[in-house]
């Protein structure tokens, strides 16, 4: 769950996904102007300017919350690029701005409508565009190939890659689940692509691998209108079924030898997809998160403002905010789940669905192989979560436990205490996980 960037609207975002077009009209001085209000505080001028979507997912008061939370993620802002990025997507136009704040840079996205309104807006980790992706070095580029495919059908058809191995088959097949907020198929978070190295490493070694855009991403705009009932369900269980669906169609794999592998939320979420198809062959938790999403990003507040040994005002008015989330949560009842209320960056609905989940406990009912892994300096989801899973799953003989030392949530190596500037240094998915993964699903 990258969840150390505000995730400023999730679920009320505007995909970038679609081809880059003309602008139809110059908004790059519009977004700067809207910069610089967030930056001087003036939040009532921006959302004066959002359209009634956004005035209704984002009420008075609650922009002013989400800024100061980000600014205890990221530190405080400093300057952005002279130049914005300029996407126009369906009748909405987008302006991409990046921006540097003191300890990450992001890209400041505003979606703008035909009458200059805001329609959509979220910060999110800047990729270096001087950082191109570069190949780790167990992927071998002889030994695979990667197809274009799709998941699912319809109105939430999404698209994917499918990393093949070499050879006439049949192959295993490793299903690659994303953490929370709008992830691509690659799980890209600054100029880390994790979910690109499990596939072309896994592929290395013989095993299928199957990534796909997350529904969030693909069709932020049309998810919008559905906020009411929104749940995990819609988020990640259905697609996660379709791509094991979608893996079974395809020739030259073993459709008895299909696994998930879900990391952060997705890991969070792996029983209740195993429970949902009986022909798994096993399931893989990487950094699975066990207490309370909203628990979660509140403790990540706190580690996140002691990093430097202080607590500033804003970093306390941050942790008070989210506190007071927790609270509104814990305080909703079965009748609110389909108001469409907002609490935090969520509706009503999608934490009345979480409430009482107990992933370990849920992966006790489940008889196929597991293997949970995890990185010890991961901060987002830390070791007490790895330990809640094993003193819930070590009597179980089919179950595989593997912590690394150097691995921070993403698996990919560093040293000292991880913090969210690691995430904008090229790396890679350590090549132990890898070579785990790949002898256990052999095995």
């Amino acid at each position: 769950m990258p969840a150390f960037i505000l995730a400023l609207l999730s679920f009320v975002t505007i995909s970038a996904a679609a081809q880059a077009q003309p602008a139809l009209k110059d908004e790059t001085g519009h977004a700067r102007d809207l910069i610089a209000a967030l930056v001087r505080k003036d939040f009532p001028e921006v959302e004066a300017q959002f359209d009634d979507k956004m005035t209704a997912a984002l009420p008075a008061g609650r922009l002013a919350a989400m800024w100061e939370t980000l600014l205890t993620q990221v530190g405080a802002y400093k300057s952005c690029a002279a130049q914005s990025r300029v996407r126009v997507v369906a009748d909405k136009q987008m302006v991409i701005t990046a921006c540097e704040f003191e300890h990450a840079p992001l890209d400041v996205q505003f979606a703008f409508d035909s009458e200059s309104r805001i329609s959509g807006m979220v910060m999110r980790p800047a990729a270096p565009a001087e950082a191109p992706y570069t190949l780790p070095s167990y992927a071998i580029p002889a030994s695979y190939t990667e197809q274009a495919l799709t998941v699912g059908s319809g109105e939430w058809a999404l698209p994917a890659t499918l990393d093949m191995p070499v050879g006439a088959g049949p192959f295993p097949l490793v299903v690659l689940v994303h953490g929370s907020g709008p992830n691509d198929r690659d799980e890209t978070v600054g100029a880390e692509k994790p979910f690109c190295d499990l596939g072309l490493g896994l592929a290395s070694r013989g095993i299928a691998v199957l990534r796909y855009d997350k529904r969030t991403k693909v069709y932020a705009e049309k998810l919008r209108g559905a906020l009411a009932t929104f749940t995990v369900k819609e988020e990640t269980l259905d697609d996660a079924h379709e791509a094991v669906k979608a893996a079974r169609a395809q020739p030259k794999i073993d459709p008895a030898r299909i696994y998930v592998l879900g990391h952060s939320l997705g890991g969070m979420l792996i029983p209740r997809i195993a429970a949902g198809d009986s022909r798994l062959a096993g399931v893989i938790v990487m950094a699975g998160l066990v207490q309370p999403l909203d628990q979660m990003m509140l403790e990540q507040l706190r580690y996140l403002a002691m990093a430097d040994g202080t607590i500033s005002a804003a970093e306390q008015k941050a942790i008070d905010d989210a506190s007071a989330n927790v609270h509104a949560i814990d305080a909703l009842k079965p009748e609110d789940a389909n108001t469409g209320r907002m609490v935090g960056n969520a509706p009503a609905s999608y934490w009345l669905d979480l409430r009482g989940y107990d992933p370990p406990s849920a992966a006790k009912a489940l008889k196929l192989p597991m293997l949970i892994l995890q990185g010890e300096r991961d901060y987002q989801v830390p070791m007490d979560e790895f330990a809640k899973w094993k003193a819930a799953l070590s009597d179980k003989p089919n179950v595989t436990f593997h912590s690394y030392p150097a691995l921070n949530h993403l698996f990919i190596a560093g040293t000292g205490k991880s913090l969210p500037a690691e995430y904008q240094i090229a790396g890679h998915v350590d090549e132990a996980v890898i070579r785990d993964i790949a002898d256990w699903v052999k095995k």
